[in-house]
């Protein structure tokens, strides 16, 4: 089995919440306290769903962990949607966000698609 670290869908899921993070670092307390919680705990959630499927022993075990992360995507895209029409993330980043969203939803619903 592949190390968790070096797939794809991983690497993408752990870097999305840091450039998440690090856009609501600089915005005011209104922004974090609304959206920025709710979104960073969405983000941080995808990871974190498939390191725990990844440690699973079923197939079963694996696919309920890896469709939690997926919903917790589903739940990323409302936030940033969100915040992109507030105006919260500048608009520099929002094609990086939008471009890095359109490569992890596909690669993440590819890899639940392999899990066997």
């Amino acid at each position: 089995m592949i190390d968790l670290f070096e797939l794809d869908v991983y690497k993408l899921s752990e870097l999305l919440p840091d450039l998440v993070w690090n856009e609501y670092d600089e915005r005011p307390d209104i922004a974090k306290k609304t959206i920025g919680y709710k979104i960073i705990r969405s983000v941080d959630s995808i990871a974190a769903n498939i390191a725990e499927g990844y440690g699973r022993y079923t197939p079963g075990e694996r696919k309920l962990f890896y469709r939690y992360a997926r919903g917790s995507f589903g739940e990323t895209k409302c936030w940033l949607r969100k915040a992109i029409r507030r105006k919260i993330i500048v608009e520099s980043n929002v094609r990086k966000f939008t471009e890095m969203i359109n490569e992890l939803g596909p690669k993440l619903n590819a890899f639940i698609k392999s899990t066997k």
